[in-house]
């Protein structure tokens, strides 16, 4: 026996009965709709009522944004049922008991039937009216229109921010984990605003069932005091009407404060600054101007004869207070920035003063170019400031690792300092002294960017993104809800910098390999197959000529990240080739498996461009003359541009990508000659192509020749 109740105060404890809790409070609330409950049960129930209720305005009001309250709906709906089980349960009491006194249903419904309305039937029945309109038309209502506004726009809006979610994911500002975890959480946003949306209707359907229960209750008690209990028509009206009203608004204050509640968690704006009381008190009494004008016009209103000048003259005093408190917290805050300004002039005016000695130059005055560079206006010093936590700075880093992950070796880093040269909102990105791009960008505020399926314009600074020269337009954080909805690509003013940073990079690859970063590639491979690298280099081939072939395939856009592959192939033909494109030809062929599937991803077909057969042999005799495209024929080149262009684009307004499909003695020759006009363009060879992957001819180049 001791064995079991030991074994039953292991089963029996609040983890184990946690996921019980809400099947009995359910089980709890239809009981009382069918069993009898008594008098001091009924003031528990209704006392608690009112308790739950406040408790989820409070929590409405100290919740942060939307989701931090998710379970709202829910709650909006057992808490409906609650009422609605409390008001069949002292309905049943008040029909059977109320003949026998005011207090027949319990101390709550008598001290709401008495109290709060003096006794007064009619008093009571225009205030329980009066409230379920407020709960009703006003609360309630305008509650679920802004759930319902909301749902709408948080569904249309759904598409621009996974488009911006993955726009993150690719350049390497969020990982994975995180990508996911944003994704749900748009997802829950809407379905939230959704649940919000219907679970109004039960809080609508409360107020009207609430007023046919008064009428039913009074009618009802009417029929049992005169018929069953022999009363007199006047006091069975009198007991029976005050004891429904008490009913009525002890149910009815406790709805109207969870819609209050639903209204709050609905209409909240931003998460950013705390719960609601400190987003009031910042947006409101925060600025004194306001406070002052506010205190000078209730003054004057006070002056006027008849008014009641004291309570105005009150409320204005207490304003200019609050003007005043408010001047002052401004006058020491510029005390405080004046110092800080006065120390930067006088170090700016020290270091304006010429040396009194001019020392000689020496190699310390020889500065090395940086492999990378940013350079930015003043304005977006706080973006890469680290001592004010600039978001640029951590996206940066994000960048660099990503960019180490995916293409294969670590770049160099990205020095960054400012340049009053530049508009005050400009950056510069430089390689190697050279500058390589830039643009501008506006701190606090966000770049939408037409995708190209838009549903309308914006109010806002009209560019181009500057990474990709789409359409867009800088709008401020009011209009992104906005962005959103209409289809709009939206992100900030560090993401744009640094996705416009990450893909200079990526496009800038082959030059950012240098000779130190490839021998620094060689002693990292070096750690975990040392011999490899050790006949290979420098036995076999010197470093320079490793990294013109890495150079080469990054040019193309292929990734280096298998460099096992890539030096076993370079060890088994340096005996007998040391030229570096043809060296580049055989690794690209090992490595063919790789860039099939990093253009066609999958088992998908493999949908190319190809050359017409009479061009193809045209080439191919250019080719074994010992030419490199110097005897093609000027229009036949032009031809082959043009059409390769054209061919091209329609590949990717069709969803592919533009790649074409030639022998491999033409491999290098036309994507050296096609590369600089259509940048997008990829050229492979049949011998890349892997065996098992099914190759289909969507275009041919060079047939209207």
């Amino acid at each position: 026996m001791a064995i079991n109740v030991l074994n039953l105060r292991r089963l029996i404890t609040p983890e184990n009965l946690q996921p019980l809790a809400a099947p009995l409070l359910i089980i709890m609330i239809l009981s009382m709709m069918v069993l009898p409950l008594p008098v001091f049960l009924l003031d528990v129930f209704f006392t608690f009522n009112i308790a739950v209720s406040v408790m989820v305005m409070l929590v409405a009001m100290y919740s942060r944004k939307p989701l931090d309250f998710s379970v709202f709906p829910t709650v909006l709906l057992v808490t409906t049922l609650l009422r609605l089980s409390l008001n069949v349960a002292s309905t049943r009491v008040v029909l059977l008991e109320g003949h026998s006194g005011p207090d027949a249903a319990g101390k709550v419904i008598e001290a709401f039937g008495h109290f709060l309305v003096g006794g007064n039937t009619a008093v009571g029945i225009v205030v329980f009216i009066i409230l379920t309109l407020i709960n009703f038309v006003v609360i309630t209502k305008g509650a679920g229109r802004i759930a319902e506004v909301s749902a709408r726009f948080t569904l249309d809006a759904m598409p621009g921010k996974q488009m911006a979610i993955d726009a993150d994911l690719n350049a390497g500002l969020i990982d994975e984990k995180t990508a996911k975890a944003r994704r749900k959480e748009i997802a829950n946003e809407a379905d939230f605003y959704g649940a919000m949306d219907g679970a109004s209707k039960f809080v609508r359907g409360d107020a009207v069932a609430g007023i046919l229960i008064l009428v039913i209750n009074i009618l009802g008690g009417l029929f049992v005091g005169v018929i069953q209990h022999q009363m007199e028509v006047g006091d069975a009206a009198h007991t029976y009407t005050l004891l429904t009203i008490g009913d009525g608004l002890v149910a009815q204050i406790p709805s109207l404060i969870i819609s209050v509640a639903a209204g709050l968690v609905v209409s909240r704006v931003g998460d950013d600054e705390g719960d609601i009381g400190a987003q009031v008190i910042s947006q409101i009494f925060a600025n004194p101007q306001v406070m002052a004008l506010t205190a000078g016009i209730i003054g004057v209103l006070g002056l006027i004869p008849g008014m009641p000048n004291f309570v105005f003259i009150l409320l204005a005093a207490g304003f200019g207070y609050l003007a005043w408190r408010g001047y002052k917290k401004q006058e020491a805050g510029s005390k405080e920035a004046k110092p800080a300004a006065a120390k930067a002039a006088a170090a700016a005016a020290a270091a304006a003063q010429p040396q009194a000695e001019v020392q000689e130059a020496s190699w310390n005055d020889v500065a090395p170019v940086d492999v990378l560079g940013l350079e930015v206006g003043y304005r977006l010093i706080p973006m890469v400031d680290k001592g004010q936590d600039g978001e640029l700075l951590k996206r940066i880093r994000g960048l660099r690792k990503k960019f180490a992950q995916e293409v294969g070796f670590l770049a160099a880093p990205v020095h960054i300092r400012d340049n009053l040269e530049l508009k005050p909102n400009a950056y510069r990105i430089a390689l190697k002294g050279v500058e390589i791009g830039g643009g501008e960008a506006y701190p606090g505020q966000f770049l939408a960017i037409n995708p190209g399926r838009v549903s309308g314009p914006l109010n806002g600074r009209e560019t181009k993104d500057p990474a990709f020269g789409l359409p867009a337009f800088w709008i401020d954080g009011g209009t992104r809800e906005q962005a959103h909805a209409l289809g709009y690509t939206v992100v900030d003013a560090s993401t744009v910098v640094a996705t416009h940073l990450n893909h200079l990079i990526l496009n800038h690859a082959a030059e950012l390999l240098g000779r130190q970063e490839t021998q620094a590639l060689m002693d990292h491979i070096g750690k975990e197959s040392p011999k490899l690298i050790e006949d290979l280099v420098p036995k076999q081939l010197p470093v320079s000529t490793v990294q013109r072939v890495l150079q080469n395939l990054l040019e193309e856009g292929v990734n280096i990240r298998d460099m096992r592959t890539i030096i076993e192939v370079l060890a088994e033909h340096a005996p007998r080739v040391q030229d570096p494109i043809e060296l580049t030809a055989r690794v690209r062929e090992a490595l063919g498996r790789a860039i099939i599937q990093s253009l066609f991803p999958g088992n998908a077909e493999v949908q190319v461009m190809a050359l017409e057969p009479g061009l193809e042999r045209i080439l191919m005799q250019a080719m074994s003359a010992g030419s490199e495209g110097g005897a093609i024929e000027p229009g036949l080149a032009d031809t082959l541009l043009r059409q390769t262009a054209q061919i091209a684009q329609r590949q990717e307004d069709i969803g592919l990508p533009p790649v074409l499909l030639v022998p491999a003695q033409l491999r290098t020759l036309l994507s050296r000659f096609l590369r600089r006009s259509v940048p997008s363009l990829k050229v492979i060879s049949n011998a890349e192509v892997p065996e098992s992957r099914i190759i289909r001819v969507t275009s041919v180049v060079g047939g209207a020749a």
